[in-house]
């Protein structure tokens, strides 16, 4: 019997749930222009070596939306689920952030850089909470430990099993 190998370690990211409050509760989500199987998402990226969460959240939410203004609020979820498609460990963050209250409901922002996001089309929008639809990915899991009004109906029991909430 051949030894086993040593499973790869988790790839630390995070994701971000930016909220405006005004006039109502709304997330930023975005698609991808180019890939619209990627399905709706929030920002999320990796972290990368020596970067706390916060700077790597306020860094994937500039890189994949154009929004510079968010303020991080505080940490949410730890979650450990692996990936969807390729099963490889992943171990992500999730944080709160506050919107500006002001500028655009919808736009498209063009990913500037050298990084693997360079050059994607992102249709970025404000969408209403609770979400009509689920994101990709189950993104939107960890909604509710924000305000639990904002959780889908037949959703609430849909939570991660390998996310522990952060207080």
């Amino acid at each position: 019997m051949a030894p086993s190998l040593p499973s790869p370690p988790p790839r630390v990211r995070v994701a971000a749930y930016v909220i405006r409050r005004h006039p109502s509760p709304a997330l930023l989500v975005f698609d991808h222009v180019d890939f619209p199987e990627a399905g709706t998402q929030v920002p999320a990226g990796g972290v990368a070596p020596g970067e706390d969460p916060e700077r790597a959240v306020l860094r994937e939410v500039a890189e994949e939306t154009g929004l510079t203004e968010a303020r991080v609020v505080r940490r949410i979820a730890v979650d450990g689920r692996p990936h969807p498609g390729t099963g490889r460990p992943r171990l992500t963050t999730y944080l709160l952030l506050d919107a500006p209250p002001d500028g655009p409901v919808e736009w498209e922002h063009r990913a500037r850089g050298d990084g693997e996001d360079a050059g994607m089309r992102f249709a970025c929008r404000f969408a209403p909470l609770p979400l009509a639809h689920p994101l990709a990915d189950a993104q939107d899991a960890h909604v509710g430990r924000v305000d639990p009004r904002w959780v889908a109906r037949g959703e609430a029991a849909g939570r991660p099993e390998e996310a522990r909430p952060l207080r």
